[in-house]
């Protein structure tokens, strides 16, 4: 095996994701060994940020990566569309946005958070279900969480409601 060139090897990645459910970065590493070329998981990694690759669930309750294509305003729409679906509550603390989302689509949401290239974010982090930003201070953190809200249409009070049993 050899290490394949960049455009080459996010060319396959591109077709591996548009033909296959591939559920990991490992299976997509395996995809792509099986294929000739010589990869690791972080090489990977980076590639699948690079060409706006996000994770989605399925109908059948699994998730898969899927490509964004990148075409202005439609792509626009679409991110926000993720995020604003994929959130259920967000909260700020100093100069910390939190958000929690479904199950499996924070990486998803902080994808799309990240295409919008909002000025009040320095960097997200995205688990499964929560994301961290941080911002410049306080007032940047209250101020993205009220865009953030603004955007879902999460009113005050309806989060906390959400989780009432």
């Amino acid at each position: 095996m050899k290490k394949a060139p960049k455009k080459q090897r996010q060319s396959r990645i591109l077709q591996i994701v548009g033909e296959r459910n591939i559920e990991t970065q490992s299976d997509l590493v395996t995809a792509l060994k099986a294929l000739g070329m010589d990869v690791t998981q972080a090489t990977v990694s980076r590639d699948i940020k690079e060409l706006g690759i996000v994770k989605v669930m399925t109908g059948e309750g699994t998730q898969k990566y899927v490509a964004l294509t990148h075409s202005g305003e439609v792509t626009a729409g679409r991110m926000k569309r993720v995020f604003s679906e994929a959130v259920i509550m967000i909260n700020n603390s100093d100069s910390l946005v939190v958000i929690k989302t479904l199950p499996g689509m924070a990486q998803g949401a902080a994808s799309a958070l990240d295409s919008m290239y909002l000025d009040e974010i320095l960097g997200t982090l995205a688990g499964d279900d929560t994301i961290f930003i941080a911002t410049h201070g306080v007032r940047e953190a209250e101020n993205l969480r009220q865009k953030l809200n603004a955007m879902t249409k999460i009113n005050p009070g309806e989060e906390e409601a959400m989780f009432r049993f």
